[in-house]
């Protein structure tokens, strides 16, 4: 499975942006979808995760912000994110889990800033 991101760039603080990662095969309903970010100097972060049917769960930080979400007929996940700051500003990484295996995206960098 290879994950291509997409999306990412320079927006102002409170604006907003919608990230994509694309699989080259089908997403499995049964796939647990997240998004990671890595701001520098710091540690690769949870952001969302999409468990499957449905179930969500956000980090404490993007709560009420940003939405994670995905389409398995078009086999892209989504990170809708709204009300940016900048410590939004990070490289944004997708990953698939699935049957116990890791895939990872490549990344796609997002800044926020005036």
């Amino acid at each position: 499975v290879q994950l291509q991101a997409s999306g990412g760039g320079l927006v102002q603080p409170g604006g907003s942006l919608r990230l994509s990662c694309a699989a080259s095969g089908s997403i499995f309903m049964s796939d647990v979808m997240s998004w990671y970010r890595q701001a520098p100097g710091k540690q690769r972060e949870l952001v969302a995760v999409d468990i499957s049917g449905g179930r969500t769960n956000y980090a404490d930080s993007v709560k009420g912000r940003f939405t994670i979400s995905r389409d398995n007929a078009k086999n892209t996940m989504y990170l809708q994110m709204n009300s940016l700051k900048a410590e939004d500003t990070a490289v944004y990484y997708c990953r698939m889990v699935r049957f116990g295996t890791a895939y990872w995206g490549q990344g796609t960098e997002v800044t926020v800033s005036s």
